[in-house]
């Protein structure tokens, strides 16, 4: 994917939030339930203790939203869009994000996005273009709650997923802004690895999953880091889809980069999908480890099989 454009206007983040149900389930929980399975196995192949369970795509949405715009101290008024991504919208008609828009006092068009796990990073760039066309301030939310697909008798999948959501406002400036460099991706021939069918339950192949999910990662990586013209050397964070510990620091190794640079929320929250990266950015600015002028690569993959990437530096 291209750099950004000489000229574009940019945009920078201006606001932040999160929110997850108050219900967790612990992985002692899961083992007492009857299922197969045992907190030494969990935490050996994944790297999760525990997830929060519950709640509307729309709730959770609403809230994390709701911290992003008083964070902000825009105008209510003056927001220009609203992008939710999500891979379980409340309803099949219409998308979740009306109804977002209502609960936050919005008036402003409003639209869902469906790239899995991949969905926030998407949902940035999307958000980009609109103020690079004349928009000023966008609502950017990455929502998803599993729970509600997810087969609890099966143990290859009942432990990995969790209900969250993370929320950013985007302001334009004059200038280049935040985003340095981007990369989408699908591969729509794996889709079969990762889906689940309307009405019906997450269905997984774990290994193959696994098997892609490292080299997509970092393909999609590097190209944004070419689009930026940086450096994992001058990357001071890595914010990554939270699915399985084994895959972040596989994934950080193939990029040249220490784990200790990696951002992992994975053992509080389990895999929330498209508020995976957003909650894992929260976490990360609100325990000092973001700083201004730092280079802060989002990366992540998801069912589709899609990846997503970006490059920004903080501040502005």
């Amino acid at each position: 994917m291209p750099a950004v454009r000489t000229g574009a206007r940019g945009a920078v983040i201006t606001g932040w939030g999160a929110a997850v149900p108050p219900k967790t389930v612990t992985n002692r929980d899961l083992e007492q339930s009857g299922l197969e399975t045992s907190d030494e196995w969990i935490v050996e192949r994944t790297g999760i203790r525990e997830r929060h369970v519950g709640g509307t795509t729309a709730g959770l949405s609403a809230e994390a939203g709701r911290q992003a715009l008083e964070m902000s101290g825009v105008d209510l008024a003056s927001i220009d869009a609203l992008v939710l991504a999500t891979t379980t919208p409340d309803r099949t008609v219409p998308a979740t994000s009306p109804t977002v828009q209502a609960d936050l006092g919005l008036r402003c068009g409003a639209f869902d996005i469906n790239a899995a796990c991949s969905g926030f990073t998407y949902a940035m760039v999307a958000a980009h273009g609109l103020i690079a066309i004349g928009a000023e301030r966008v609502l950017v939310i990455g929502t998803d709650t599993l729970a509600r697909i997810v087969d609890w008798d099966d143990r290859n999948t009942a432990v990995l997923f969790g209900d969250g959501s993370g929320a950013v406002v985007l302001e334009a400036v004059e200038g280049r802004g935040q985003l340095l460099g981007w990369d989408l991706d699908a591969d729509g021939t794996a889709e079969r690895f990762l889906y689940a069918d309307v009405g019906d339950v997450i269905k997984m192949d774990g290994k193959e999953v696994f098997r892609r999910a490292v080299r997509i990662m970092v393909d999609s990586a590097q190209k944004s880091m070419v689009a930026a013209g940086v450096t994992i050397d001058e990357v001071s964070l890595v914010v990554p889809h939270q699915a399985n510990t084994r895959i972040i620091k596989a994934a950080c190794d193939r990029l040249g980069i220490g784990i200790d640079r990696a951002v992992v929320v994975l053992d509080r929250y389990g895999n929330t999908s498209s508020a995976s990266i957003p909650l894992a950015l929260v976490d990360a600015i609100d325990n000092d480890r973001v700083a201004e002028g730092d280079l802060i690569l989002l990366v992540g993959f998801g069912a589709g099989m899609t990846a997503a990437s970006a490059v920004i530096r903080w501040g502005g």
